[in-house]
């Protein structure tokens, strides 16, 4: 397979553990989460779970590809005064803020198992291909290192057009192996935060994991990221469980106008480090985001449940909780004054 090898990223150093190791959150050789996370999968069960991903397709995947909205430029560009998102599925979204173009985890190839025998499809087809109209990226920014959020491919793609990174600590040395100028990009342990072009961000803890291979498992960092401006403060979630972590995040940083939340890909077997979709909109109301959406779904089938089921799911729990929602198309221009909750799917 070609560019097989890259995929994994770069190996750990003696340089880079030196640097992990100053983190409080590195302790025995990892990273660690801030409760005790643990992932209930038997050994024997492993066969038996890889069958079913890899086979059982019904309603695990949409009956025919997920269109995508095509890409306005103009109009993503125009006033810089308004807060704008697109969001591609998964966890990909693109947002204008301040002035500046930022895009988070921008997984848009086709697979989500690269290094696998058999591919995660995604949900809509010729993704790659909408970086080709993407403007200047002003700032990238990766949560952690997994295939379905770090992808090879669509770094390729990007890296011509992409002025800076900010990452989770432990994912610049993906990046500077996949040919990237290491000084263009910043790391980030839990809670630190820069100021870009008059936006405060700030990385945010989660309860997850990271890794490429059999050797790396939590030899990088995971998150989430704040962006705070004059006129907005947002939120995106990262991917984890739920945790204590969540009002934490909301009394250091919130109040939040608008949350994009980690919902999908659930199952009870890891459910300490995927969230249930009622526990997606708890979290969001903890951290005290005034409106939400649902990400991490609709661009692949990486668990059991129908791939409907996290947005159907997290509708009904916002609504009994009496929080706003929105459900955009995949590729449509919104603000956060858009009352886009079409049920599309």
């Amino acid at each position: 397979m070609k560019n097989f090898k890259k995929q994994f990223g770069a190996k750990l150093t003696d340089s880079d553990i030196t640097l992990y190791s100053q983190s409080n959150n590195w302790k025995k050789g990892k990273f660690l989460n801030l409760e005790e996370t643990t992932m209930s999968i038997n050994f024997w069960e492993i066969p038996k779970l890889l069958y079913k991903q890899f086979t059982d397709k019904e309603k695990r995947e949409p009956a025919k590809p997920l269109p995508v909205v095509p890409f306005d430029k103009a109009a993503f560009l125009s006033d810089d005064i308004e807060f704008k998102y697109i969001w591609y599925g998964h966890s990909v979204v693109l947002m204008r803020m301040g002035g500046r173009t930022i895009l988070i985890d921008p997984m848009l190839g086709p697979n989500a198992s690269p290094i696998a025998p058999f591919k995660t499809k995604r949900f809509s087809e010729n993704t790659l291909n909408l970086i080709d109209d993407f403007p200047e990226i002003d700032l990238m920014l990766i949560s952690h290192d997994h295939y379905d959020h770090l992808d090879y491919d669509s770094i390729e793609k990007l890296k011509s057009k992409t002025k800076e990174y900010f990452v989770a600590l432990g994912v610049k040395r993906h990046l500077v192996g996949w040919g990237i100028d290491p000084e263009l990009i910043t790391e980030f342990d839990w809670w630190n935060d820069a100021t870009y072009s008059d936006i405060k961000i700030t990385f945010t803890p989660s309860r997850h994991f990271s890794g490429r291979g059999l050797t790396d498992r939590a030899k990088s960092l995971w998150g989430g990221w704040t962006f705070k401006t004059q006129n907005h403060n947002i939120w995106f979630s990262g991917d984890g469980g739920y945790g204590k972590h969540f009002k934490e995040i909301g009394e250091k940083l919130g109040p939040f106008d608008f949350g994009f939340m980690e919902d999908g890909q659930y199952n009870e077997k890891w459910h300490q480090i995927h969230m249930y979709p009622e526990e997606s909109v708890q979290a969001a109301i903890d951290a005290k985001a005034k409106k939400a959406m649902p990400v991490h779904w609709a661009g692949f089938a990486l668990a059991q449940h129908d791939w409907r089921e996290p947005a159907e799911n997290f509708k009904i729990a916002a609504q009994e909780k009496g929080l706003d929602v929105a459900f955009p198309k995949l590729g449509e221009l919104c603000s956060l004054k858009d009352d886009n909750d079409t049920s599309w799917w």
